[in-house]
């Protein structure tokens, strides 16, 4: 990889990683308003929702942001994002004056899955040729 393809992918796992670490550090200070959402949605396992879920995050945005392991970081958002998108963001359910939200914040999650699907398959198949980062992808294809 070239050192300007290098940067770019650089500033690309940046903003990433900053987005999923401002997420983590919401769930973080909110953990408790994330646990009622968690529990009126009848999620089965509501402690999770609240600083669990901030910790997943802010550790996946720095795996890929810091270039640690990116492959499993950028697998730790996409997990989240499934979870969210499928058991939180379910528009179909919500009456109407909720629906646009919900719809959303929905479509966002799937935003995420794909960047993460992205992600994670650039990072396994540059492997050790991966710029500016401090370990290469843990998983090989």
């Amino acid at each position: 990889m070239s050192d300007t393809g290098g940067i770019v992918l650089l500033a690309g796992r940046i903003l990433v990683g900053l987005f999923a670490v401002n997420f983590g550090v919401f769930h973080l200070m909110k953990g408790d308003m994330m646990m009622g959402f968690a529990k009126s949605m009848n999620f089965p396992f509501v402690p999770l929702a609240g600083w669990p879920a901030g910790v997943w995050l802010v550790a996946g945005g720095l795996s890929v942001g810091l270039g640690v392991w990116p492959d499993i970081g950028s697998l730790m958002m996409l997990v989240f994002a499934v979870i969210a998108a499928g058991y939180f963001h379910r528009f179909w359910e919500v009456g109407d004056e909720e629906k646009m939200n919900q719809t959303i914040f929905f479509w966002r999650n799937v935003f995420i899955v794909g960047a993460s699907l992205f992600m994670f398959a650039t990072f396994v198949e540059l492997g050790p040729a991966l710029r500016y980062a401090i370990t290469t992808a843990l998983i090989e294809f």
